[in-house]
């Protein structure tokens, strides 16, 4: 679970955490200082509509999800006798979509759809306030992967010209290409980060994207900031490959696994960063 990042609604204070692909959002902020406090969500989770929300939900995002558990909670609900707390619910069926949270932003924790229909068991205004804040905090984020997506592509761009500057110094000189036929080693050597850390070269990548090539972008203008990380780390190693004279072939297999173990290593700090860029304002998860 990643850090937790707060908005405000109604003078409440609450906590937005990163779970999986998901973000989850703490409902017992949401009932912070109101008549009642956590008794609200009991009441909410033993109400029969929401036990068939959250079911549903369960059962559409879910696929370990005890639909038979499920289904022996929905049928005594209703019932005086009848209780359910979060704990409960997410031990017997197994549920992902609330998660009880412990220490620091502790509390219980629902993924944004659920929070949302909770929002409206407060008051149809809350939902509304909550859903604006949710949006307006997602906005922001993502301005500033776009501005963190610029930044590392000017520094791809730099270091382009660190490893240009290897490959006229360490490997022209040993060609007996004329200088109009310069720019194909360039082109080899760059097709070489290109396959190592994309799988594919840039004519592969012009071919399968013809609208995008004909406005002059490239595979580099639809990485991710991961990607964009490790192609910069990739051409300094190759610089610094190229100048120690290793060969082209064992130059490529070393940059493959350097590239290969960065990503899982990035993927694994921050996942979305490794979404793809699709425009000034949109991602797209592209991994398989």
């Amino acid at each position: 679970m990643k850090k937790s990042r707060h908005i405000e609604v109604e003078d409440k204070t609450i906590s937005i955490v990163r779970q999986g692909d998901g973000d989850f959002i703490c409902i017992t902020d949401m009932v912070r200082n109101l008549d009642g406090g956590n008794s609200i969500i009991e009441n909410w989770l033993r109400n029969k509509n929401t036990i068939e929300f959250i079911g549903i939900w369960e059962e559409l995002n879910n696929p370990g999800f005890n639909s038979l558990e499920f289904e022996g909670i929905k049928n005594e609900a209703g019932l005086n006798r009848f209780y359910l707390s979060a704990k409960k619910w997410i031990e017997k069926t197994n549920a992902i979509g609330i998660i009880a949270k412990s220490g620091r932003y502790g509390g219980t924790y629902a993924h944004k759809d659920i929070a949302f229909e909770f929002g409206a068991w407060i008051s149809p205004k809350f939902k509304l306030l909550l859903i604006r804040e949710f949006q307006r905090l997602k906005e922001i984020e993502s301005n500033f992967y776009n501005l963190e997506w610029d930044v590392k592509r000017i520094l791809t761009k730099i270091n382009y010209h660190i490893q240009t500057a290897a490959i006229k110094n360490h490997i022209i000189p040993k060609k007996s290409y004329s200088k109009d036929s310069e720019w194909v080693i360039y082109a080899e050597e760059a097709d070489l980060l290109n396959v190592a850390l994309f799988n594919c070269t840039a004519k592969d990548w012009r071919e399968v994207n013809p609208n995008h090539s004909e406005k002059g972008l490239n595979i580099r203008d639809f990485a991710s900031i991961n990607e964009l990380v490790v192609l910069s780390n990739l051409e300094n190693i190759n610089a610094i490959l190229i100048e120690q004279g290793v060969g082209k072939i064992k130059r490529f297999n070393q940059l493959q696994m350097v590239a290969k173990r960065q990503l899982e290593m990035l993927a694994g700090i921050d996942n979305l960063k490794s979404l793809k860029k699709l425009s000034a304002s949109t991602y797209i998860n592209r991994r398989k």
